[in-house]
């Protein structure tokens, strides 16, 4: 081997070695939360298929929420990882002191604005009556924990800037383990039924939000960050994710789309649904490890002004995206017999659940390359692009859930229709990155 490609090889491995310290406890700490829903869809698929459909329907009204807000992590990711790049720590730790007070404060509005609007929101999904009283139960208690959820994102967000990944880690882990055991006791034990899941989930991430939320400000009173409220700091905050809200908000319209879709078929197609869509929402966590080191890497890179090094590691992080899709994919449909009664006993969402996973298994690779890009696009500041790219995708796959919906075509099929989005996110994401328009260096975008 001469000396060129053994200087190509050393580098390729050095780039692996960075994005793995990130990625490896990453996928951890996101494939604990889905993780955490499928065990909640076992434990409220066993009350009944008209709980798990409940389920459902109000997991995807706190998706709708938290989805919104999730520029609370993505932005404190890029923001902080760009000023740490940039050699200004403190800089980075007081605009992740700005993002816990905007998380907190916008956790408390949307909890009050849920407790007001829930029996409209409750009603626009159109179910029966038991499907609807069943999400309504959930969503009383788990409106009350959105500060809470919020807290976490914007917390977890800083730390990973800093490249600490290892701490959000633990507290998930814990977190969700505690959830897990306070959802039996609370479902089962106390005979709650579906607002003991609810009343367990909020206890436990009351606690893990205050334990992130008090790393953070340890850490920034080593640096001699003022921990004050800066009304400007916050604003600033606010104007970064505008954009990402638009961007999140058009994937949110996506999943709200087909919730609705999946719910005119009925309640046994929309428990179904509830299932595969909890095993998707784990495919992405998993894939999306290396899309948020993505974000601290590429950030970090661009802030102190590396577009070499952006570029090689977004080709190689890619790589990992493709290789690591196929492999979930093939585990996800390899492994369908062993799981898919754990969700309910009703034979016919199993049946749905197990042919629709068929469909998951094969858009893997896609979302594999989708999350990677995303991510790398986000560490760069490209919000807007990200923004617009999502209303387009969404464009492109609303006639295709529409004609699922006439055509009562059913959930595979729908899922099939879901395909069509991720494809053109991914079209839309790798023509991007073939250009010079999203680099940016600095420690501001």
């Amino acid at each position: 081997m001469d000396n060129c490609s053994t200087r190509a090889l050393t580098a390729r491995r050095s780039l692996d070695r960075e994005i793995a310290r990130l990625a490896v406890p990453t996928l951890a700490t996101l494939v604990s939360e889905p993780l955490l829903l499928l065990a909640d869809s076992a434990i409220v698929g066993h009350l009944g298929t008209a709980q798990l459909a409940g389920l459902g329907l109000a997991a995807n009204v706190l998706g709708i929420l938290t989805g919104l807000c999730v520029f609370l992590a993505y932005g404190t990711t890029g923001t902080v990882a760009r000023r740490l790049g940039a050699g200004d720590p403190a800089s980075a730790l007081r605009g992740g002191v700005d993002g816990l007070i905007l998380a907190l404060g916008l956790g408390v509005v949307l909890a009050v604005g849920l407790e007001a609007a829930l029996p409209l929101v409750v009603h626009a999904y159109g179910t029966a009556p038991d499907v609807a009283a069943a999400a309504a139960s959930y969503l009383r208690l788990a409106a009350l924990g959105l500060p809470s959820v919020l807290l976490l994102l914007a917390g977890t967000g800083v730390l990973r800037g800093l490249q600490d990944t290892r701490t959000p880690l633990w507290v998930v882990i814990g977190a969700n383990l505690a959830n897990i055991g306070l959802n039996l006791l609370f479902v089962y034990g106390l005979r709650l039924g579906i607002a003991g899941s609810a009343l367990g989930t909020l206890v436990a991430q009351t606690v893990a939000a205050g334990v992130i939320a008090g790393v953070v400000l340890h850490r920034a009173r080593r640096t001699r960050t003022v921990l004050a409220f800066r009304p400007g700091g916050v604003l600033r905050a606010a104007r970064a994710g505008s954009w990402l809200i638009l961007r999140t908000a058009t994937l949110q319209t996506a999943v709200t789309v087909t919730t609705l879709v999946a719910a005119a078929h009925g309640a046994v197609t929309l428990a179904a649904h509830q299932v595969v869509g909890s095993l998707w929402i784990l495919l992405a966590f998993a894939l999306d490890a290396i899309a948020i080191t993505g974000q601290a890497l590429i950030g970090r890179a661009l802030g102190g002004g590396d577009v070499a090094l952006g570029r090689a590691m977004t080709r190689r992080m890619m790589g990992w995206g493709v290789v690591c899709g196929v492999a979930f994919g093939a585990l996800l449909a390899a492994t369908r017999p062993l799981y898919v009664g754990l969700f309910s006993p009703d034979l016919q969402v199993q049946d749905l659940v197990g042919r629709a996973l068929l469909v998951l298994a094969a858009l893997a690779p896609v979302a594999g390359v989708v999350y990677v890009l995303d991510g790398v696009l986000i560490g760069a500041g490209d919000g807007r692009y990200l923004a617009l790219a999502g209303l387009l995708s969404l464009v492109a796959y609303g006639p295709l859930a529409w004609l699922v919906r006439e055509q009562q075509a059913g959930l595979v099929w729908l899922w099939v229709a879901y395909g069509g989005f991720m494809l053109a996110r991914m079209a839309t994401l790798t023509l991007r990155t073939r250009t010079e328009s999203w680099v940016r260096v600095g420690a501001t975008t």
